[in-house]
């Protein structure tokens, strides 16, 4: 079981079995004109079109924040970091002072969870908690019979949350393996409901899935948060990035 610990000020990696989780406001429609200058060109051309600014603005934070933040672990520039995309659409860093930094960006309304660690992939993910009528059938279509059976034996007053604290669990999961949707939400299983800790319950569909540790991610009132880190005796380590 990783162990939490409360970040203090100093140098970013304290020890090597630390996993850092970055929690990062980006609410608003508006965006700090330093914070688009941040970004190349294709990330700019991206940030374009978004037809509302109330779409715009969240993901021109994040992406600052994200360059701001690991520009700190390797010692650079945040508009000169060199991004790379592998096969199957997961970034990494290229060069040799980035090349074992892990980490994984996931926002949804307000807020942004940043994920990095040394040598071991992570995956995270948030979601905000909002009315979902279909939400049954939502179920039905992406997650496992037996997820589908736990989720309906859930209480109505607490079903939205279990359905978004399995989902949030089941993408954190999918981003850390790095190869997506290649294989389905289906085919692996983890725990939702609400009195329960966060589980993987079965892996049969994730090739070397046995080597991946999920936990629940406490955050903001009405969020839904899961965290999934390669390999075991790490530490997690909560930081905050400001306000701007």
């Amino acid at each position: 079981m990783a162990e939490i610990l409360d970040s203090a000020s100093g140098k970013l990696f304290r020890r090597g079995d630390e996993v850092h989780l970055w929690r990062i406001p980006i609410g608003g429609e508006e965006w700090p004109a330093e914070d688009l200058l941040l970004l190349d060109p294709g990330e700019r051309a991206r940030a374009a079109r978004f037809v509302f600014a109330r779409h715009r603005a969240p993901w021109i934070r994040a992406r600052a924040a994200l360059r701001r933040i690991l520009a700190r672990y390797v010692d650079a520039t945040p508009e000169t970091l060199p991004f790379q995309v592998g096969e199957w659409g997961k970034p990494s860093l290229c060069g040799s002072n980035g090349e074992s930094l892990r980490f994984n960006l996931s926002h949804s309304g307000g807020l942004a969870l940043l994920a990095v660690a040394w040598g071991r992939e992570v995956g995270v993910d948030v979601e905000r908690i909002r009315p979902t009528v279909e939400l049954l059938d939502l179920a039905t279509r992406f997650f496992s019979p037996s997820e589908v059976a736990a989720l309906r034996a859930v209480d109505d007053a607490r079903r939205e949350r279990a359905f978004f604290a399995c989902w949030s669990r089941k993408e954190a999961l999918i981003k850390a393996d790095g190869r997506g949707l290649s294989f389905g939400l289906d085919t692996f299983e983890v725990s939702l409901h609400p009195d329960h800790p966060a589980e993987l319950l079965s892996v049969r569909g994730v090739p070397g899935g046995d080597r991946w540790m999920l936990r629940e991610i406490p955050v903001d009132e009405g969020y839904a948060a899961a965290l999934v880190v390669e390999g075991t005796g790490w530490h997690l380590v909560r930081r905050e990035e400001q306000w701007r």
